[in-house]
């Protein structure tokens, strides 16, 4: 049975892959801080969605509270991964904090900060602790490191731009990583979703003021916000066997995002 590790699993586009590997037969840890971050003004997820989502599987999914800032826990997390389910087969990268609202230039260091030690630094931690594991799966390997990215990482966003940039170093540090991990057997991929219906999307839409999130809707040429399961399809695919010719590359899951 295969093993993954998904980090920002509370909700959002990381519990519906969570839910999507544990339904197709993988067991699962599913990490999350649960607790808000001060540098950002809207909630994050709680201690209560993860238990939930943990629950849904209880002979797959385990439930740890860890912050992907904290290198020593998301060591533990892939520990716990090995010694629980014999091992590790894919690490998901989803946590991440949007913040912006204003021109980068009357932007402060506490939104940058954010957005990189969360979206960039969090998945670089996560790759340091998860890439050990996938490594000790004895060869032929088929390991997977999938990283959330977002249309932001391809297009310019009025006034998100630090958000811009994090997303960039996102796809960037996927293709360093698949380099590194040439020969191995194991895939490093990003997936760069379009708006998607999500707490973050809702904390995005108060940024620039809208009433409604189905606003965000027109960007997208199918019309409509996207479902967090049909990101979690792409990034379950890219953790599959089937995906072993995908590697330092991006899927686009996005709707035909334009903005």
């Amino acid at each position: 049975m295969s093993v993954a590790l998904v980090t920002g699993a509370a909700r959002g586009i990381g519990a519906a892959a969570v839910r999507r590997l544990a339904t197709t037969g993988w067991q699962v840890v599913a990490v999350d801080r649960c607790a808000d971050d001060p540098r950002v003004p809207y909630p994050l997820g709680t201690r209560e969605e993860l238990a939930a989502l943990a629950a849904s599987y209880p002979d797959a999914v385990l439930d740890v509270v860890a912050d992907v800032q904290d290198p020593a826990a998301l060591r533990s997390a892939v520990a716990l991964a090995e010694d629980r389910f014999g091992g590790l087969d894919a690490a998901v990268a989803a946590a991440a904090l949007i913040a912006g609202g204003r021109p980068l230039w009357e932007s402060d260091d506490t939104e940058w900060d954010a957005l990189f030690s969360v979206g960039v630094t969090g998945i670089a931690n996560l790759a340091r602790a998860a890439i050990p594991a996938l490594l000790r799966r004895p060869e032929p390997r088929q390991g997977r490191f999938v990283a959330l990215a977002s249309a932001a990482a391809h297009h310019g966003l009025w006034h998100l731009a630090g958000y811009n940039a994090a997303k960039h170093a996102v796809v960037g540090l996927v293709k360093g990583l698949a380099t590194d991990l040439r020969g191995t057997g194991i895939c490093a991929t990003a997936v760069s979703p379009g708006s998607t219906r999500t707490e973050m999307l809702t904390a995005t839409a108060r940024l620039y003021d809208l009433g409604d999130v189905e606003e965000f809707a027109s960007h997208q040429l199918v019309e409509r916000l996207l479902e967090p399961d049909e990101i979690a399809a792409a990034v379950c695919f890219l953790c599959s066997p089937e995906s072993s010719a995908i590697t330092g590359t991006v899927v686009h899951a996005d709707g035909g995002f334009a903005p």
